[in-house]
């Protein structure tokens, strides 16, 4: 046999062939080493990489075959002319690793799980922050070089990834004076597939910088190029470095879950290790034998076929996904500092956009946490009066490294850190006295929100706990109810230190009318926030919050659940997130950040700290405190406005259903659209569409629309029924797959929709709706981003994926693949 060929490598591939398209497909590539060799890239769908059982026969993420012949003594070659052929085979050329998962992103990789069916030694190796690049032996004298899924040129990308990775490869050949067919030898006697990380931000940026000495490929792994997942131990694959010039990946070794556990938890709170800043750790172990007790491999996998690789894991026993003795990946990923990165990308892009000026007193308050982040504000203010041309392109994705390397670079400076210990300093005395550096004598708490947020929950307690005045605003039931608001905080300030202003507050003018009070009253009066920031996906802010008014009931002055199919509370919700204004700094003294996920308890602990910490109020005791939350769960409001019937019966029934993503398309998009390897067509398009604010605002996944009730009058109803159920209704998740472009509009296809929450009470009809869903819906299911006039209907986007999807290809149309992003979300009735 040829080396790298083993009927089980084939059988593999064979499987896959037989996989429907949604769930893996592949592309055909000729290789540039010799063109008339073609290979195969396959690309698993990303997202069903978590189910269980897999889908898949292997759980490889970078995988590339070839096929091959036999001869009659069963030689696996090209197969020379005339030779009597027993049909074709596959052979691996490129195996990447298996799928690795986060800590707690599925249940074999919980700490608790790893502990369990995982031995010692535990290897951590440096998470690099590139984009990884294969290579591997063709023949016995010529390379295969790929990125994880592609080789070659890419149309619209002046290099590729793969080109990017070879040329780099090609550089350490020539330095060390040996040849391709030198390495090639190598990874053909071996069966090896090299794996390296590509790090180099003249040609791609990502969120860390490299300095020249670590600028090139940083080797990482050696897999042997089979259908199981063997990787080499990581002297091995650090020998390899040295001997082919490449940079080698940082490891450490330690000997317990327990160890390795404790060693990210410390370096995650610096975001550190060794001084270098690190994205997190890939951790290299083995299954133990056995893993953990259930299922074993051998017994039914649920389709009447033993399991192919992989053991069945399952809810109860978090099985992991291997045989006994498997090399076995899982990582630690930190959120810090890269939140941080994020919010001064973000804040420079605003300063940047804003209309108003560069005025730090304009930005979110929301983003304005840490100390770290207000002096970079007044560094990059700075900064951009000096030299306005150094950000010409930064909207567009180009120099945020280098204006955060320069940042840092500058804080080590003995001017940077002067002025960060002031800052600082001022933060610890405005705390220590409780409010800032002004005197106040009394408080007025403003929450900003929207309905369902929970502000009036959180006032009750708060009012209970401390004995601070409450008005709302929702018991005013005249005309002119904003003054008559004031007029009532105004008259409780009279008698009271603390008041709190309990309404949505979520305008400008309703904050800018109780910083006026504030100002003309005869003593000083500190505005206090309670800020629910929105600054989620929108459909996931809806969710949640029209969840809590459905569970409230009736249980309101005004806001009450309809479980009409016009749901009139879910329209009002929308209203006021469409409409909400983000707090800016100017507008007030001090800030409690709240969280819109938070339940009761969490949401009136922070609310409690914060007044702690602001007002200097004495902390109360947890009797106290558990007292409080009682009080709120029995509350109900003193006066309740009539429902209004002629509002009941002009309640128009929905334009369409759709299913609402939870999904942030700017973040998707940057992330994506602003890559080398993207046609700079679409680049322009997604940039002017930001520019000229044409994206849409709710995304949504039309199901049918009023227009087509008739002829679809069963999916009409099926809709009516999930938007209109009294308890909470199914949640689905489906895949973005690509991003879809004409540069008259553009849309994201959505693919592999299921169900992802039954919802309570109810765990029929999800499964229902996705099963008796047409497959002519299915196949017209997307997210239109955004057009590029208003005069151009959003319905264009619809026709343009589904000529994409008949024909393949569409001339004028241009396609970007996303790496199968999940989203999931509700079925709702809309008319806007």
């Amino acid at each position: 046999m040829a080396p790298g060929f083993s009927q089980e490598d084939s059988d593999l591939i064979a499987k896959l062939h037989t996989l429907n398209p949604k769930l893996a497909r592949s592309s055909l590539y000729n290789a540039p080493a010799d063109p008339s060799i073609q290979v195969r890239s396959w690309k698993m769908n990303e997202f069903k990489y978590y189910d269980i059982p897999s889908p898949f026969p292997t759980l490889a993420r970078g995988l590339f075959s070839r096929e091959i012949q036999e001869d009659e003594e069963g030689q696996a070659g090209e197969g020379d002319e005339g030779a009597k052929k027993k049909g074709k085979k596959h052979q691996i050329v490129i195996r990447g690793y298996d799928k690795f998962f986060n800590i707690g992103e599925v249940p074999w990789t919980t700490w608790a799980s790893l502990e369990s069916h995982t031995a010692p030694p535990y290897t951590l190796s440096l998470k690099s922050n590139g984009c990884i690049i294969f290579f591997a032996a063709l023949t016995p004298t010529k390379l295969l070089v790929t990125s994880k899924h592609s080789l070659g040129p890419v149309e619209a990308a002046q290099v590729s990834h793969a080109q990017a990775g070879e040329g780099w490869l090609r550089k350490y050949l020539e330095k060390l004076g040996k040849k391709e067919e030198d390495l090639a030898a190598i990874l053909w006697d071996k069966n090896w597939t090299a794996i390296a990380e590509l790090c180099d931000d003249s040609f791609e940026e990502h969120v860390l910088g490299y300095p020249p000495e670590k600028t090139g490929l940083h080797l990482h792994g050696l897999n042997v190029r089979t259908k199981d997942f063997i990787t080499m131990p990581h002297e091995v694959v650090d020998a390899f470095a040295d001997d082919w010039g490449f940079i080698k990946t940082p490891t450490i070794t330690l000997n317990s879950i327990n160890e390795v556990k404790e060693f990210t938890t410390v370096c995650a709170e610096t975001g550190e290790w060794n001084g270098e800043q690190v994205e997190g750790f890939v951790v290299r172990t083995h299954v133990t034998e056995p893993p953990t007790s259930g299922q074993n491999k051998g017994e039914a996998s649920g389709n009447g076929e033993e399991s192919e690789g992989c053991s069945t894991p399952t809810d109860s026993n978090n099985r992991s996904p291997y045989k006994p003795g498997s090399s076995f990946f899982f990582k630690v990923k930190f959120d810090e500092p890269y939140m941080m990165y994020r919010d001064w990308r973000e804040v420079t892009k605003m300063l940047l956009s804003s209309k108003n000026g560069l005025d730090a007193n304009n930005l979110p308050k929301s983003k304005m946490k840490r100390p770290e982040t207000k002096l970079y504000v007044q560094w990059v203010i700075r900064e951009i009066k000096r030299d306005p041309t150094a950000f010409e392109n930064y909207t567009k994705g180009k120099g945020i490294i280098g204006t955060r390397e320069r940042y840092l670079e500058w804080m080590k400076s003995d001017k940077g850190e002067e002025e960060l210990k002031e800052l600082e300093k001022e933060e610890e005395d405005g705390a220590a006295s409780g409010s800032g550096s002004k005197a106040f004598e009394k408080t007025i708490i403003v929450p900003i929100a929207i309905p369902g947020s929970g502000k009036t929950a959180v006032s009750v307690a708060l009012a209970h706990l401390f004995g601070f005045a409450h008005t709302q605003s929702d018991d005013i039931h005249v005309k002119k109810a904003g003054p008559a608001f004031i007029k009532n905080v105004k008259a409780l300030l009279e008698k009271n230190d603390v008041v709190i202003a309990d309404k949505n507050n979520h305008l400008v003018q309703h904050r800018q009318a109780l910083r006026e009070l504030a100002q003309k009253y005869r003593a000083p009066v500190r505005l206090l926030a309670l800020n629910w920031s929105i600054d989620k996906p929108p459909a996931m802010v809806h969710r949640i919050c029209s969840d809590r008014v459905l569970d409230r009931a009736d249980n309101h002055q005004t806001l009450r659940a309809d479980s009409s199919a016009a749901r009139s509370h879910e329209e009002v919700i929308w209203m006021f997130i469409n409409s909400a204004e983000e707090l800016a700094s100017k507008e007030v003294d001090e800030i409690v950040e709240m969280d819109i996920d938070d339940d009761l308890e969490q949401a009136v602990k922070r609310a409690v700290d914060g007044c702690v910490r602001v007002i200097g109020v004495p902390r109360p005791s947890d009797e106290k405190f558990a007292e409080a939350l009682e009080v709120v769960k029995k509350y109900e409001p003193a006066v309740k406005k009539p429902d209004d019937p002629k509002t009941k019966k002009g309640q128009a029934e929905p334009r369409y259903f759709g299913l609402l993503p939870e999904v942030d398309l700017v973040e998707i998009l940057d992330e994506r659209l602003m890559q080398d390897d993207v046609d700079k067509d679409i680049r322009d398009f997604w940039v002017a569409l930001k520019a000229d604010d044409r994206i849409t605002k709710r995304p949504h996944v039309t199901i049918v629309h009023r227009n087509g009730k008739e002829k679809e009058h069963e999916l009409w109803e099926r809709c009516t029924n999930l938007h209109s159920m009294p308890v909470t209704p199914p949640t689905f998740k489906g895949t973005l797959g690509k991003v879809v472009c004409n540069l008259r509009v553009m849309a994201l296809t959505v693919e592999n929709l299921e169900v992802a929450d039954p919802g309570e009470g109810a765990s029929q009809e999800g499964p229902d709706f996705v099963s008796k869903l047409p497959h002519a819906v299915r196949e017209r299911l997307h997210i239109t981003v955004g057009t590029k006039s208003p005069d151009i209907q959003g319905v264009e986007a619809m026709g343009m994926v589904l000529l994409l999807r008949e024909k393949g290809q569409v001339e004028n149309t241009k396609v970007v693949e996303l790496s199968d992003i999940s989203v999931k979300g509700r079925v709702k009735g809309l008319n806007s």
